[in-house]
């Protein structure tokens, strides 16, 4: 048990090897880039809505009862009857139509709802990147903590091991009683219990490192990995926003209460008539004798709506709350991220003295169990103190390696809580 766990396949030495999973692998990336695709078409489609459109009909049909009838003809010998059936058997109709609108308040209206809904897709783009950035930071220095705490554990074990001999040794030279030597072999159990679950946790964390970098097994750091500088590297890749309105997140719920005021506006247009000018190419394969196969019409056409059932007023009222709605929401979050910023920068100050409190533990409880194997060896102390200021160092250890990690997550989140991510 004294072996440290296998290194895994796959470790990330950079902060830009872990950016280069993260574009390739990320599941939420690709959502987010797809979403401002979506939003790219449909501001595409908003746009057709103005501009000139242009359809083609075509139809063959084929009449099973007809009647034949005597149709009189004018021809160059004078009137004649031509033996036609009615209706026609055979014949093929086809039509071309143009169709421009000329007066379209909603369509117009509708192609600059669509650019603000880009620009959120963008946004949301950008907060994802941010929400990425800050989850693989945490998932690296979860590993590296997760690594250094197993050490510590094995570290622990193989003291705890050396007090068992010791006390082995001693009892057989008559210093000691069977009492000393249980409560060494219960120490040795209690410091391999530990070691089984610190390894366990190194291979979580590990595991959600893969997870936030896209890969579904366990992702490692190398032992020689320099923190400070995957620290430097993720805080450079996003910069600070000037204030909490900047933020993705934040930006993005301004551009929906945009949104939502536009759809009220939206919604009014269902009221204004609007007007298209069209035209229409035709021809068939009918001959009547009277009218001519092909013909080409021009239209101006107005459509005023008159009364559709309420359709209308209840798209009003809708929108009018999903307005409300929108607004809400942006103040809770806004309220939200104020506190979270406030906290993150607070939390740095709370890392560095929860630290500094680790570091004088830590000396304390070394100087404690170094005075306690000095008073053990000399027939001064018991087993019981030996075992006690033993288990208290590992804890002292442990507990300052995780408030030296959690310093350098609180630096990270004090500064992604404010930023734009644009890698």
């Amino acid at each position: 048990m004294l072996e440290p766990p296998p290194r895994p396949k796959t470790e990330i030495a950079t902060w830009d090897e872990a950016l280069q999973h993260v574009r390739s692998r990320s599941t939420d990336l690709r959502i987010a880039l797809q979403e401002v695709a979506r939003a790219e078409a449909q501001s595409r489609t908003a746009l057709a809505g103005a501009l000139t459109s242009l359809n083609g009909t075509g139809a063959f049909t084929h009449n099973i009862i007809t009647n034949t009838t005597l149709q009189p003809v004018r021809g160059s010998g004078g009137l004649g009857f031509r033996t036609v059936e009615t209706p026609f058997p055979d014949f093929v109709n086809g039509s071309i139509t143009l169709s421009q609108p000329v007066l379209a308040p909603r369509a117009w209206y509708a192609i600059g709802t669509a650019d603000r809904n880009e620009n959120i897709a963008h946004l949301s783009l950008e907060d994802t990147k941010r929400t990425i950035a800050l989850n693989v930071a945490n998932a690296i220095v979860g590993v590296v903590t997760a690594e250094r705490v197993a050490e510590l554990n094995r570290l622990g074990l193989r003291n705890a091991l050396m007090r068992l001999e010791l006390t082995t040794r001693r009892t057989a030279l008559g210093g000691g009683t069977g009492l000393d030597v249980i409560r060494a072999r219960q120490d040795v159990e209690t410091a391999r219990a530990t070691l089984v679950a610190g390894d366990e946790s190194l291979r979580q964390a590990r595991e959600a490192l893969g997870l936030a970098l896209g890969i579904p097994e366990q992702v490692g750091v190398p032992p020689n990995v320099n923190l400070n500088g995957i620290e430097a590297a993720a805080r450079a890749s996003c910069k600070p926003a000037r204030s909490v309105d900047e933020r993705p997140d934040i930006a993005a719920l301004h551009g929906r209460v945009e949104v939502a005021h536009r759809m009220t506006k939206d919604a009014k247009y269902q009221f204004f008539p609007t007007v298209d000018v069209r035209s229409t190419v035709s021809s068939t394969t009918i001959d009547t004798g009277a009218a001519p196969n092909t013909t080409w019409n021009v239209q101006a056409v107005l459509s005023v709506p008159i009364w559709d059932g309420g359709v209308r007023y209840g798209n009003l009222r809708d929108a009018r709350a999903q307005e409300e709605i929108a607004l809400q929401r942006l103040e809770a979050a806004r309220r939200q991220a104020i506190v979270q910023i406030e906290q993150a920068r607070r939390a740095v100050g709370v890392a560095e003295e929860r630290r500094r409190v680790a570091a004088e533990t830590r000396d304390l409880a070394a100087e404690n169990d170094r005075l306690t194997r000095i008073s053990y060896l000399e027939g001064r102390g018991t087993s019981l103190e030996l075992v006690d200021a033993a288990r208290v160092l590992r804890e002292a250890e442990i507990q300052l390696a995780l408030r030296e990690f959690e310093l350098v997550k609180a630096r990270v989140a004090a500064v992604l809580a404010l930023a734009t991510c644009p890698w």
